[in-house]
């Protein structure tokens, strides 16, 4: 069951879904980087490890000239998964190194069905002003779609 709410500051975005699914798995959806690959869409080189960056190649249609790169920030087992990001960062030909990062935190929490997800992605504000409207407008989209992603996934999966 999808519920969803996004702050419209342009300096939060927050989803939140109850999945139908133990926080055990979730979290393996969540942490282990092929399984995070399968929902997200994204082809990992390596586990993602606290203090590390993890990178990869999209593989969403339309997207597959990007890469994904994020800065793990925390692992904190079946409760808090966080990682850094350049939102958005979909023009090949820009580099977007030298911007501020947003930070993305995957909260769970056990329900009487299932697990409660919730997902933030702050520090839009931070972002240069010429860039702030698209990132936020991208990701706000891009997460609506990647909740029903870990939904379709958690609950056809083992």
């Amino acid at each position: 069951m999808e519920q969803q709410s996004a702050q419209k500051s342009e300096q939060k975005i927050e989803k939140k879904i109850e999945l139908r699914a133990p926080v055990s798995r979730v979290w393996r959806a969540l942490t282990d980087y092929r399984e995070f690959g399968e929902w997200f869409r994204v082809k990992l080189n390596g586990p993602f490890v606290a203090g590390q960056a993890t990178r990869g190649q999209i593989t969403f249609p339309g997207y597959e000239h990007a890469t994904f790169e994020a800065v793990v920030q925390k692992l904190e087992p079946e409760t808090l998964f966080s990682y850094t990001w350049h939102p958005y960062s979909v023009d090949a030909a820009v580099d977007y190194s030298k911007e501020p990062s947003t930070l993305v935190e995957f909260r769970l929490e056990k329900t009487a069905g299932g697990t409660l997800l919730r997902v933030t992605e702050s520090g839009f504000d931070k972002l240069p002003s010429n860039r702030r409207q698209d990132a936020f407008r991208g990701n706000d989209s891009g997460w609506a779609q990647q909740i029903k992603n870990i939904e379709t996934y958690v609950e056809s999966e083992p």
